[in-house]
């Protein structure tokens, strides 16, 4: 810890500010600036005794408790545990050291510690606005002297990293609301003509029922109308590919692209996981970056969270074809392939065309991008200016390469998600339930 600086408080402020006054009346007299200088020394002497005399930086002792990962954009609690290690009160305030660009509140706040209260919580809210690792530096206290007119400036150093993950409670609500929405009649009669492929019991006749689905051998076991129940296939692969690469790191909403990527991915893990299917992961650019192969079970999200929170978009080329080649060189089992990425730029639209396009028959394709709505609002604008009609145009050729890829993504087999920021993850997610309940896989 510090030694620790000395700081004036308000109230030093205030009495030096009050010796002005005799200072504006000397030209009446020489005794009046006598008077402002006597007031002067008095409060530079006082003050240098309250700051001797105030608590030193061994007579607190801090504990920041803070969970080794937390969520981005949304709030986690942190607290900063004081404890009194001397005979007398201290009194002051504390103040966490948060990095620049993270909301917080509550960082910076009064405490007391006396020997019948020893010790004090202060609680506040972080709100870190990206994955990665985030660096929560010391934490500064100022402890006031007796007088109340200096305290003491230290420093306490407990500065650690924690980890700044997707948010992972986001991940367990859209489950919830996922399995609710799922046992709710409309839904069931919605999809009861197309809920999958494998057998899962039999059940007898209800109204509405196909007749394709009466299983004859067990009802004339039974002397009642039997029909088979089919659900989506289990153990079935699911392949999500990171576009890592310049395309991705331009901002929408506020946030990068592959940040918006990353999330509706591990929302599609997490929904696939829970569904029994096998889930990898890809993250590329110019070459692999991260590739961890499909798996099963909740201990596998872990790992799928673990692998991407550090992602970041380079200012380079991403390299479709390598990405491929390396994911399938591992395996050739049928997989539903979703490749999170911009479809915008038409140079490099043309190599994913290609190559995406190279895996049908055998794998099914999903390709998936945000909807920039700034770009959509520019290539409708009305320009006001040549300036805005050069950007209305640029904008209405983007648009029109996008419409023309994705149609030729469809006509071919692949599917083609779009969505804003906000839905994107809703988006990926009711794509690969449609891709289940319609056994398309």
């Amino acid at each position: 810890m510090s030694a620790g600086r000395p700081v004036p408080t308000g109230l030093a402020v205030a009495l030096v500010a009050a010796a002005l006054v005799p200072a504006a009346l000397a030209v009446a007299g020489s005794a009046f600036l006598w008077l402002a200088l006597a007031v002067d020394v008095a409060v530079l002497l006082l003050c240098a005794f309250d700051f001797l005399s105030a608590p030193r930086a061994s007579d607190v002792e801090v504990r920041r408790g803070v969970e080794p990962v937390l969520s981005s954009g949304t709030a986690n609690p942190v607290r900063l545990e004081l404890s009194l290690r001397g005979p007398r009160p201290v009194r002051g305030q504390v103040r966490d050291e948060v990095p620049p660009g993270v909301d917080v509140r509550g960082h910076q706040q009064p405490f007391a510690l006396s020997p019948d209260a020893p010790h004090a919580t202060v609680s506040y809210a972080l709100t870190p606005p990206a994955r990665g690792d985030l660096r929560l530096g010391d934490v500064h206290l100022r402890l006031l002297g007796p007088l109340g007119l200096c305290a003491r400036q230290v420093r306490v150093p407990v500065a650690q990293t924690v980890k700044v993950y997707p948010d992972l409670t986001a991940l367990t609500r859209e489950a919830l609301a996922l399995a609710m929405a799922s046992d709710a009649p409309a839904e069931r009669t919605l999809r009861r003509s197309a809920e999958g492929r494998e057998f899962e019991s039999l059940r007898e006749y209800r109204t509405g029922d196909d007749y394709r689905t009466v299983d004859w051998k067990a009802s004339a076991r039974r002397a009642r109308t039997m029909v088979r129940v089919y659900q989506p296939e289990r153990n079935q692969p699911v392949l999500l590919l990171l576009d890592c690469g310049r395309h991705m790191a331009g901002r929408v909403d506020g946030r990068r692209k592959l940040d918006h990527a990353v999330d509706a991915a591990l929302r599609m893990a997490k929904v696939s996981l829970d569904a029994g299917d096998m889930v990898g992961v890809l993250a590329f650019a110019s070459d692999v970056r991260v590739y961890l192969p499909p798996r099963k079970g909740h201990e596998h999200l872990r790992l799928l969270t673990e692998a991407l929170y550090r992602a970041e978009a380079a200012l380079e080329e991403s390299d479709y074809g390598r990405a491929y080649d390396f994911a399938f060189a591992r395996s050739s089992r049928r997989s539903l392939v979703v490749l999170f990425t911009d479809l915008v730029d038409p140079d490099a639209s043309g190599t994913l065309l290609a190559r995406t396009l190279a895996l049908r028959p055998r794998h099914l394709p999903v390709v998936a991008s945000l909807l920039d709505p700034d770009l959509q609002a520019a290539a409708t604008a009305i320009p006001a200016s040549e300036q805005d009609a050069y950007a209305r145009q640029a904008a209405a050729r983007l648009e029109e390469d996008y419409q023309r890829t994705a149609l030729t993504l469809r006509d071919s087999g692949a599917l083609v998600v779009r969505a804003p920021a906000k839905g994107f993850g809703a988006a990926a997610v009711n794509t690969y339930l449609h891709v289940k309940t319609r056994g398309l896989l």
